[in-house]
């Protein structure tokens, strides 16, 4: 079996059981799907110190998609710290930018702005990883940065559009 459903041997509940995890003191509303919390799954949330338990009144241990996500997502970054521990790279608590998301000729429009020297014939996956790495070296001032966006928007003005007198 590949992991995927054919329809036929769906393993979920009824369409109206809902998560049984508490998050962060409140009960999970959303439909459950096929994923359980098992020990192994329950290890990693604590060891990765998300704020998540299994309702001691759920009569089953599916879990909705959204929680499924967070804990791969934990899982996967717990994975990239240890590959990087021999760089100098830290792993803080900000958010994770996905570069992946973005179009490759955005990905090369970042590349030549910063003038990020990488291999020649990079695809995709490899250059977003590449310039995630150079992302997160950039320093950024937190309250400078937030008050310009405030006045930018405020003011109606785009840098970008005021430039050649065309937007982008």
């Amino acid at each position: 079996m590949n992991g995927f459903s054919t329809g036929e041997e769906d393993s979920r509940g009824a369409p109206d059981q809902v998560c049984c995890l508490v998050d962060e003191g409140d009960r999970c509303k959303r439909i459950a799907g096929n994923a359980s919390y098992s020990k192994r799954i329950q290890k990693t949330v604590t060891q990765r110190r998300l704020r998540l338990h299994l309702d001691a009144m759920a009569r089953h241990i599916y879990i909705c998609d959204y929680h499924k996500n967070m804990i791969q997502c934990a899982r996967t970054k717990r994975r990239r710290k240890d590959s990087e521990d021999d760089s100098n790279e830290t792993d803080t608590d900000l958010p994770e930018v996905d570069l992946f998301q973005l179009q490759v000729n955005t990905l090369r429009r970042y590349k030549k702005h910063y003038k990020v020297s990488t291999r020649p014939g990079l695809n995709k996956a490899q250059l977003a990883d590449v310039l995630m790495k150079h992302f997160k070296t950039i320093p950024v001032i937190e309250k400078e940065a937030l008050t310009f966006f405030i006045y930018t928007v405020k003011s109606n003005s785009n840098k970008l559009e005021q430039r050649n007198g065309d937007s982008i």
